[in-house]
């Protein structure tokens, strides 16, 4: 067990490094030139006044040089100055890191509770309700986050009334107000995956030897779903809805922009459109990270909802 968490942690470290290296080049691969940004545009721009600004921001090294040294600054927890605001990126990210956590956390519930709900009602049920939700999980499948968005605040926003459009709100009703029509739109697609998983765990689940078993020995329909069925199905939802909330932490950058929230993912968008290069760094690593992480803690966990897993690897 402990030499399997070493090596998971060795590659957790590598993929890290991988992904950060492949971060910093990309967004310095990007068109435009920072140095024109921080130069104050390129009006009575003259190439001395270029050179010194690529001189004081060290944009005039070579693009190793530039890595290892944002590299070691963002180890001793030191991410940069931003071009735009002149603020730490770390405290840009701690004041609206706290917002995209909350829409990502409520969109979870959502899509967990009706996706893994509806899932369950179509392999029990079957006949009408199965169609139901797999025609429902289509469409929602099909619909973008953006469009989804669009019509959410076309109907419930506008035309009723019944929830604002923009901001997060303050407190814990307020909070929940304000983030209900993004959370719902984030975790339309989400929840049409899961239900689909759900069900189909549940009718390979259904399927076994052992649940014919236990339905022939006069085990009740209900006991029989909970204790046999549902739980050798929990493995595959659980994994997958770990997958689908780290790769939230990527997709909120429609949402928060369509609903105005200040967020990581509107924050990422600005630095983009600014050439905020130190930003637009520390959001793409944090986001990696977060998927990086939750991933492999899915992975840890899976083992304990399935004995077969962990028997396996034990074996292996």
């Amino acid at each position: 067990m402990l030499g399997r968490l070493l090596r998971r942690l060795a590659g957790l470290v590598a993929t890290l490094f991988a992904a950060s290296f492949v971060i910093f080049a990309a967004v310095y691969a990007a068109p435009g030139d920072p140095a024109v940004f921080l130069a104050g545009g390129r009006d009575k721009l003259t190439p001395e006044k270029l050179a010194a600004v690529r001189e004081q921001y060290h944009l005039d090294e070579p693009l190793v040089v530039q890595y290892g040294r944002w590299l070691w600054d963002c180890l001793h927890g030191d991410l940069g100055r931003s071009f735009k605001y002149t603020d730490q990126v770390a405290d840009l990210l701690t004041s609206r890191l706290p917002t995209t956590l909350e829409l990502v956390a409520y969109a979870t519930v959502l899509f967990v509770v009706f996706g893994v709900g509806a899932g369950i009602v179509a392999a029990v049920r079957r006949g009408w309700a199965d169609q139901a939700v797999v025609g429902g999980t289509t469409l929602a499948a099909s619909v973008p986050n953006f469009v989804a968005a669009i019509g959410l605040v076309a109907l419930f926003g506008v035309r009723l009334g019944w929830f604002p459009v923009t901001g997060q709100g303050s407190g814990f009703t307020g909070t929940l107000h304000h983030l209900t029509l993004p959370a719902v739109s984030l975790a339309l697609g989400a929840l049409a995956v899961i239900s689909r998983v759900t069900r189909q765990s549940m009718l390979d689940a259904a399927a076994s030897d052992h649940v014919a078993a236990a339905r022939a020995s006069g085990v009740p329909e209900r006991t029989l779903v909970r204790r046999h069925v549902l739980r050798n199905a929990l493995g595959p939802i659980v994994t997958m809805c770990g997958l689908v909330t780290a790769g939230m932490l990527a997709g909120t950058v429609v949402v928060e922009t369509a609903f105005g929230l200040s967020g990581v993912g509107s924050l990422l968008v600005n630095a983009i459109n600014t050439h905020d290069f130190p930003v637009a760094q520390a959001v793409l690593l944090l986001m990696v990270t977060g998927y990086v992480v939750v991933t492999n803690l899915v992975d840890l966990v899976h083992p304990l909802l399935d004995p077969r897993v962990r028997a396996e690897r034990s074996a292996a």
